[in-house]
């Protein structure tokens, strides 16, 4: 399960079908510096994205 407090390239390098949910939301998280010391919560509130959204579709993507 994905959570706030994971890191960017932690969920991408564990769940890699979780770009194409990243991209959507228009975070390029894989080539942005930013990723690399930045957890999911930073990350969207640095992008103006709703977190629980972003989780929520995330998860969604992971479990199928």
């Amino acid at each position: 399960m994905i959570t706030k407090e994971m890191g960017i390239i932690e969920i991408v390098e564990k769940y890699p079908q979780t770009v194409e949910v990243f991209q959507s939301y228009g975070m390029g998280c894989i080539g942005c510096m930013a990723a690399r010391f930045e957890n999911l919560e930073q990350g969207a509130l640095a992008h103006g994205i709703d977190i629980d959204s972003l989780i929520k579709d995330l998860n969604s993507t992971v479990e199928k």
